[in-house]
């Protein structure tokens, strides 16, 4: 088991990730020993992984709440929902909710979390790999609108997050490689050798293989703990961590919710981070290339999809770093150097879009 804490002082909590961490009783009642539990599911990962999480709990008693699957469900709708699941179970504050499920029941739970009764604790239970390493640790909730990705939300830090890799058993191949997106992520935001390890490694984590998917889980997790401590609030370096987000929340908003996974979304914008990067002077094109590649190599979009210039920028303009009217971005200085700025030409950005989303 790979063993990480996010050192937030009274509410530091551990990143547990390996096999078999759902049936282990042990680790449950230590982690998620409250009295009256509330487990948040949706109907693709509960008829898989539910008995298995309730073996773990050893006959000790839960409400189960259980919501559609897909990122159209991450509403304001399903949070009520949730709530009255809470409701109905009459869960006090020394309550839990367990979320067991992707970014999209880890995200509606929590924020669910955060507002019932003003905080109750949650256990994060992430069962896709993009939840392993990235929505599941840092205490970000929220649901999108029609407006924006993730405009919604609140921050609410887990008491634990227990990532059981068995669950990557039953996760279809599109949603692994979306996963793999924010493992690229984090590598090009702070850590070279690793992104240069991904490069050697995309074929062994394509075939999930054990080691490699372990070791890649840790040290995408290791970045993100680090900057969390650094950063809880995103008021500064955490916002590093929407690399190729400003792109990827636009074409997931512009696209329709659900038609493009988030991690396929950010890997278009990944590209998209490097290319303006390249064209303002801060990165050489053969950076741009090595990015490309390896998204590439593991199956991802490297090329957006054709929503115009206009609706792009329209969108990007309900991104979360935009200050004074102005679209800050998060681009790159070099492999493991990412920075915030909204220091480039506005126009270099136009052309990038016109020429990549069309005008």
């Amino acid at each position: 088991m790979q063993q990480l804490e996010v050192k937030l002082g009274k509410r530091a909590y551990p990143i547990l990730a390996g096999p078999g961490l759902l049936g282990s009783a042990q680790l449950l009642a230590r982690h998620a020993g409250a009295a009256k539990l509330l487990v948040v599911t949706d109907d693709v990962v509960g008829p898989l992984w539910l008995s298995r999480l309730e073996q773990g709990l050893i006959g000790r008693p839960f409400e189960a709440c259980v919501l559609p699957g897909g990122e159209e469900q991450k509403t304001l709708g399903n949070v009520a929902i949730i709530i009255d699941a809470l409701v109905a179970a009459r869960l006090n504050r020394d309550g839990m909710v367990l979320a067991l499920g992707g970014g999209v029941i880890g995200d509606v739970a929590g924020f669910a979390a955060a507002s019932y009764q003003r905080g109750i604790p949650i256990v994060q239970l992430p069962t896709t790999l993009l939840a392993m390493v990235d929505s599941s640790v840092g205490g970000k909730t929220g649901v999108n609108h029609p407006g924006g990705k993730n405009l919604i939300g609140a921050f609410h830090q887990p008491s634990a997050v227990i990532a059981d890799t068995d669950t990557l058993s039953t996760l279809p191949d599109r949603q692994l490689r979306a996963g793999l997106t924010e493992i690229v992520k984090a590598a090009l935001v702070a850590d070279a050798p690793f992104f240069s390890w991904l490069e050697a490694n995309v074929a062994k984590l394509l075939a999930r293989e054990s080691a490699a998917v372990e070791e890649a889980i840790r040290r995408a997790c290791a970045i993100k703990a680090a900057i969390v401590v650094e950063d809880e609030r995103e008021q500064g370096r955490r916002a590093l961590l929407n690399l190729g987000h400003t792109f990827g929340h636009a074409i997931e908003a512009g696209s329709g919710y659900g038609h493009v996974l988030h991690g396929e979304a950010v890997a278009a914008g990944l590209v998209l981070a490097a290319e303006l990067s390249a064209r303002t002077g801060r990165i050489a094109d053969a950076v741009v290339t090595r990015v490309r590649n390896v998204l590439a190599a593991a199956g991802l979009p490297v090329d957006p999809p054709r929503l115009g210039r206009a609706r792009m920028l329209e969108l990007m303009a309900m991104d979360k770093k935009v200050k004074g009217g102005e679209i800050r971005l998060v681009l790159l200085d070099g492999i493991g150097k990412a920075v915030v700025t909204a220091d480039y030409p506005r126009k270099a950005l136009e052309a990038l879009l016109d020429e990549r989303t069309g005008t």
